[in-house]
C-alpha cells in the first residue's frame, strides 16, 4: 500500500555516485561515478526527491571522524550543486556492529529510509532504491519499493546473490533510464 508522499530515489553514494576508495577521508580524492551527475539532475527534473542514504562504517572502525565524514559529503554537495544536481537530502550510518553494536540506521536496515521519507514527506513504497551492494537494495523488499543493483563499485560481484525481483543494470545513469523508462 502506498502512502501520502511523493516518490523518491535513494542512491547510495560510494560505488553508485562517486568511485569507491575504501574508507574516503579526503574531499580532494572524491570522484564521480562518469554521468553520477546528470542522473540525478535528469531524475529531479522529472519531479522525483533523489536522497543519497550511505552506511560509513570507517567512522566506528577509527578510520577517519565524523567530521571527515562531513567534509567529504559537503564536497559532494558542492560538486553536484554546480551540476545543478544536488540532492534533496543526505543520510548517513556512522555504526559498525562489530563496534558499536547493532543499530537500525545501517543498511539494509531501514531506518534512514524511514527518517528521510518523514522529514521530506516521501512515500517508501512508490520509491526506487540504487545501489552496488545487497544491502543498499534489500531495503526496496523491506519498505515495498523497487531495487537496483549497478554494476559500478562492488554491484558486479553481487549480481550472482541478487534476489528475484530485482533488476540490474550497467551504472547510475542506466537506473535513471530505468526509472524514467527510457531506453
Amino acid at each position: 500500500m502506498k502512502g501520502a508522499g511523493r516518490p523518491a530515489v535513494f542512491l547510495d553514494r560510494d560505488g553508485t555516485v562517486i568511485a569507491d576508495a575504501d574508507y574516503l577521508a579526503d574531499p580532494e580524492r572524491l570522484e564521480l561515478i562518469p554521468g553520477a551527475d546528470d542522473a540525478i539532475r535528469r531524475l529531479r527534473e522529472a519531479g522525483l526527491a533523489v536522497v543519497l542514504v550511505t552506511n560509513q562504517s570507517g567512522i566506528a572502525r577509527g578510520l577517519y571522524s565524523e567530521a571527515d565524514y562531513h567534509a567529504v559529503a559537503a564536497r559532494l554537495e558542492s560538486v553536484l550543486r554546480a551540476a545543478d544536481a544536488a540532492p534533496e537530502g543526505t543520510y548517513f550510518c556512522p555504526h559498525h556492529p562489530d563496534f558499536d553494536g547493532p543499530c537500525d540506521c545501517r543498511k539494509p536496515g531501514t531506518g534512514l529510509y524511514l527518517r528521510a521519507a518523514r522529514e521530506h514527506d516521501l512515500d517508501p513504497a512508490a520509491s526506487w532504491y540504487v545501489g552496488d551492494k545487497l544491502t543498499d537494495v534489500l531495503p526496496a523488499r523491506a519498505l515495498g519499493g523497487r531495487g537496483i543493483l549497478v554494476r559500478t563499485g562492488y554491484g558486479a560481484s553481487h549480481e550472482d546473490a541478487l534476489p528475484a525481483g530485482f533488476q540490474v543494470v550497467d551504472d547510475v545513469g542506466a537506473a535513471a533510464d530505468l526509472i524514467l523508462g527510457e531506453p
